[in-house]
């Protein structure tokens, strides 16, 4: 089973499959990053910063099945005094190991 489910990216791509591996190689480039850059925030204790992470990764961790939305909700709740810290940092460890394996699975899916 994958971690990752490209239903959402194939139908936007309207079948396309050159459109595909341009978002998918977009994906790879943008995402890790951004996770790199949000945990790093966490650990840093600085919940502004590791929200807007969260809230731009959001959309794209959706688009690829990735299935982390309760993760990034503790993310931003955390960021409004509404969760605590601990459970951000269970939460980012979560949405981080979650990207490794699409990334990996991803780039070989992919020649990448």
């Amino acid at each position: 089973m994958k971690n990752y489910n490209l239903d959402d990216v194939i139908e936007m791509a309207g079948g396309d499959d050159d459109f595909v591996k341009i978002i998918v190689q977009t994906f790879l480039e943008e995402i890790p990053p951004d996770v790199a850059s949000m945990s790093e925030a966490i650990i840093s204790s600085n919940p502004a910063l590791a929200y807007q992470f969260a809230h731009k990764m959001k959309p794209n961790l959706q688009l690829f099945g990735l299935n982390q939305m309760d993760n990034i909700l503790i993310i931003e709740a955390w960021s409004k005094g509404k969760e605590r810290e601990t459970n951000a940092r269970d939460a980012g460890e979560k949405i981080a190991a979650k990207v490794r394996l699409a990334e990996r699975e991803l780039k070989n899916d992919f020649g990448l």
